[in-house]
């Protein structure tokens, strides 16, 4: 069960529960990933608001992995998205929201939001 106190974000897919998380370890994948130099600039991309499908894919998988999970890139672009990709995208841009958004995430989201309705905030969005 995710833990929202040490920013880690639940991701249900198909019948699977996941975990996300982006530790230190995650974000300097990340930088290294998006090629940038540090996390101020890690910022700025995600604070644009546009992500691409990549982006999410990168994202979904270093979150994953920063959540404990061992799946590979192409393991996890095999996930099903039974229900699109719009609780994906909503988890990734709450978990950005806990990690760079400088707030406390509130302790249990609304369902509509746990379920990735589309009141979830863009990625980069501060509160």
């Amino acid at each position: 069960m995710a833990n929202r106190r040490r920013g880690e974000v639940a991701l249900q897919l198909g019948d699977t529960r996941y975990t996300l998380c982006l530790t230190l370890g995650a974000l300097a994948e990340l930088e290294d990933a998006f090629g940038v130099q540090d996390l101020n600039a890690l910022t700025e991309r995600f604070g644009a608001g546009r992500v691409s499908s990549r982006d999410l894919l990168t994202l979904l998988g270093v979150a994953l992995r920063g959540g404990g999970q061992t799946l590979n890139d192409a393991e996890v672009a095999n996930l099903p998205l039974h229900e699109g990709i719009e609780p994906v995208a909503a988890a990734l841009a709450d978990l950005l929201l806990m990690t760079f958004g400088g707030g406390e995430a509130p302790p249990n989201p609304p369902a509509s939001q746990e379920a990735g309705a589309s009141h979830a905030p863009s990625p980069g969005t501060t509160r």
